[in-house]
């Protein structure tokens, strides 16, 4: 926003402490030279940490719990796999069983229709049955034969 009014042409003063003696200096953009500095430092101190021993340490014991952690992952998978195939076994069985048991029942049912169709054949041929109420049979007359 543009200042109007008296002091408008110049830079805002700086705000300073009670007691400093100077105005506070402004920062400035970096230049190539703090650009520089500041790539050396980032380069010594990357090269300071990968050849500290601490870090070297570090960096062997996390690749031997990873290492860890894979196998244990690996047996996971192969133990889960072992489970789920021996439950797949199970249920086949269980399903073979169950169809043999109702081939079985179908097998007695068609039997028993079988014996049954036999017996009413075997009746038809052996003529007309009387079927008189009671035991016994009454004669036409009303006596008992």
């Amino acid at each position: 926003m543009a200042r109007s009014g008296r002091g408008a042409g110049k830079p805002p003063a700086a705000i300073t402490a009670r007691g400093s003696s100077g105005s506070a200096s402004r920062p400035t953009a970096p230049g190539r030279g703090s650009k520089v500095v500041t790539g050396l430092v980032v380069l010594g101190l990357v090269r300071y940490v990968l050849r500290s021993r601490g870090f070297q340490e570090g960096v062997a014991v996390t690749a031997i719990a990873l290492g860890a952690l894979r196998g244990i992952g690996q047996e996971n998978r192969a133990s889960t796999m072992a489970r789920l195939s021996a439950w797949n076994k199970r249920q086949v069985e269980f399903l073979e069983h169950q169809a043999e048991r109702q081939v079985q029942r179908v097998e007695r049912q068609a039997e028993r229709q079988a014996r049954a169709v036999r017996g009413a054949g075997r009746m038809a041929q052996s003529g007309p049955v009387s079927m008189a109420a009671g035991d016994d049979a009454v004669a036409g007359d009303g006596r008992r034969a």
